[in-house]
């Protein structure tokens, strides 16, 4: 409801997440471009729901859209083309190229249009989203592939998509994105086609991560310490069932600490540390590369009742979290304007059997 306040939009990718921007007050009815249905397949569920709300449908794959035409003849759609090459911080966001599943591969638009021209299909845009993070010289490649992809398909858009990717500093001294710069290069791309179509053309952005990831923090307790060999270990009682981005990308999350007593920790010992959570798996570490390899961080030396602060867990942090270990998932907390209010309550082990309760 925030965010609809704020005037922001909903990119959906699962029936789930249509069905929470409807709770959330967002209305396709009054609001055609609201919510927008963007993935490579649609399960029968989800096609039924697009199909009775009208919402747009930015497909991934041309069967996609035998599909939806078959069931919603003359439905607004997106095109998601794969321009054969990608980026992003780790191979596992990298969103472009032959080994990304997403998108239609851009020799096969014209199958596609054909697909679209037999179900009477109403092109809306051009989506291009090829991973996360920011190289402003691959995203030169991105805008001149749009270009040419929007020329060379000979049909009529109302927009373009730059899809998402737009990155924040996790990393101490890493310069944030230079959202002016990134806008201008695009934009340039928006004004081309706009030429060469002879009208205006909208640009559409998902800065998701951008919105939300500074905005949230994991708050786990030290739950035990001790030395193995030469690690110093520090094991919380949060894991990858709550933060799935270290074990699954070897991301990178700034650690801080306080201690529960008040004591000023910042003046104490320092000690190179790894920090773990309490799952049975070798891999539930918060401190770690990608691919696995365990690293330290320098922390201050704290002690069982303590606690850890995860920063920038605002993206793809509870939004990922599971009920891995059958550990329930965790409450959410909004300050605003130094006001704290519940936003998710902690689910209860009730909740976690109930579906196997027959």
């Amino acid at each position: 409801r925030l965010m609809r306040a704020q005037g922001v939009k909903v990119d959906s990718v699962s029936l789930g997440e249509i069905e929470r921007a409807l709770a959330a007050g967002y209305d396709p009815q009054t609001c055609p471009d609201d919510i927008v249905f963007t993935a490579d397949v649609i399960d029968a569920a989800t096609l039924a729901r697009v199909s009775e709300l009208h919402i747009p449908v930015n497909a991934g794959s041309v069967d996609m859209l035998t599909q939806l035409g078959q069931v919603s003849p003359g439905h607004r759609v997106w095109l998601r083309v794969n321009p054969g090459f990608g980026h992003g911080h780790s191979q596992k966001t990298n969103t472009g190229g032959e080994n990304s599943k997403h998108g239609i591969w851009h020799s096969d638009l014209p199958a596609a249009l054909a697909v679209m021209q037999k179900y009477r299909l109403k092109l809306v845009g051009i989506h291009m989203h090829i991973g996360s993070g920011v190289d402003y010289g691959h995203l030169e490649q991105v805008c001149g592939a749009m270009v040419r992809q929007v020329l060379e398909c000979g049909q009529d858009v109302e927009a373009i998509s730059a899809g998402g990717g737009l990155s924040i500093p996790y990393r101490e001294g890493e310069e944030p994105v230079d959202t002016r710069h990134y806008y201008g290069l695009w934009n340039a791309a928006r004004e081309q086609i706009a030429r060469h179509l002879g009208h205006a053309v909208k640009l559409e952005i998902e800065p998701g991560r951008f919105l939300v990831a500074q905005s949230g923090v994991l708050v786990t307790q030290v739950r035990s310490v001790k030395q193995m060999g030469s690690r110093h270990f520090v094991l919380v009682d949060a894991g990858f069932n709550d933060l799935m981005r270290p074990a699954m990308y070897g991301s990178y999350h700034r650690i801080s600490a306080l201690a529960a007593d008040g004591r000023a920790l910042e003046n104490g010992p320092w000690v190179e540390t790894v920090v773990a959570g309490p799952l049975c798996e070798s891999g539930d570490v918060f401190t770690q590369q990608e691919g696995g390899m365990v690293e330290t961080r320098a922390l201050p030396a704290v002690i069982p009742g303590d606690y850890l602060v995860l920063h920038d867990t605002g993206a793809y942090g509870a939004s990922m979290s599971s009920n891995y270990n059958s550990r329930p998932l965790l409450p959410e907390v909004l300050f605003d304007n130094g006001q704290a209010r519940l936003i998710r309550r902690r689910q209860t082990i009730e909740e976690l059997l109930a579906l196997e309760m027959l």
